[in-house]
């Protein structure tokens, strides 16, 4: 399992337990407005949405804020000044950042990611920088404890259709091609399977070992561009050591 993947699990389990769901929900439901207003409000017909209002499901945000981001891009107004954006740059160390954001203010946002890649050691570069070094995959979390259905569901997985499976402890990581997650998530919930999260994510090629200086300033980073409610998803390229990570775990 990489670093990478460990920390997203950290990032799961303090966004679930810590006093910022509002915040949560509020980029849930940024997404939610968008893939309305590209794609129609109707998620039978409207992959984007589908994906998003699971996403929604998967964080416990009430069927009432969902069904109001919906009514919200339809009806226009403040949701048509929402707009995408993908940043790019270096954190400590040389290692490889993408920034997914929405944002109603284009400028706002831009220079306050630019301030926090300054600050926190690295620099933004200009779009396609790091980019090439990810690969757009469809990713599902997992909780479960017994070792033995860790592997009958590793092995479920694949005959399913995933790429890949890594096992860590209690939970399973599960790697799709982007237009293969919802049928490997349909599989595994026909055996009564529950998935904890599931999207469509930039996975690195390539992982880069980062020293612990390095690392903990990363770290920092990263989780400065995930406490911005503009900010919907961050991405890099670095691998963090067990020492590393149960170090920052203890201090969320």
């Amino acid at each position: 399992m990489s670093g990478h993947s460990k920390w997203s699990k950290i990032k799961r389990q303090k966004g679930v337990t810590d006093v910022r769901r509002g915040l949560l929900f509020t980029k849930l439901g940024r997404e939610i407005t968008i893939a309305a207003r590209q794609g129609g409000g109707n998620p039978e017909t409207n992959f984007t949405l589908r994906l998003a209002i699971q996403s929604a499901k998967d964080g416990n945000m009430p069927a009432e804020n969902i069904e109001r981001a919906i009514k919200r891009a339809l009806g226009g107004g403040e949701a048509g000044n929402l707009m995408e954006m993908t940043l790019e740059g270096y954190g400590p160390g040389g290692v490889a950042i993408i920034v997914e954001a929405i944002t109603d203010n284009r400028n706002r946002t831009l220079q306050e990611i630019r301030n926090l890649f300054s600050r926190g050691g690295g620099n933004m570069g200009e779009s396609g920088s790091v980019s090439w070094q990810f690969g757009l995959h469809g990713v599902m979390t997992l909780d479960v404890a017994d070792p033995k259905n860790r592997e009958e569901v590793a092995l479920l997985a694949i005959d399913s259709g995933a790429e890949d499976v890594k096992i860590e402890q209690a939970f399973l990581e599960i790697y799709t091609k982007p237009q293969d997650l919802e049928a490997v998530r349909k599989a595994l919930e026909s055996h009564s399977i529950e998935i904890a999260s599931a999207e469509l994510s930039m996975q690195p090629n390539v992982m880069v070992n980062l020293e612990d200086k390095h690392a903990a300033a990363t770290l920092r980073l990263l989780d400065h561009f995930e406490e911005m409610a503009e900010v919907q998803r961050v991405y890099s390229n670095a691998d963090f050591s067990e020492e590393v990570l149960e170090a920052y775990r203890q201090d969320l």
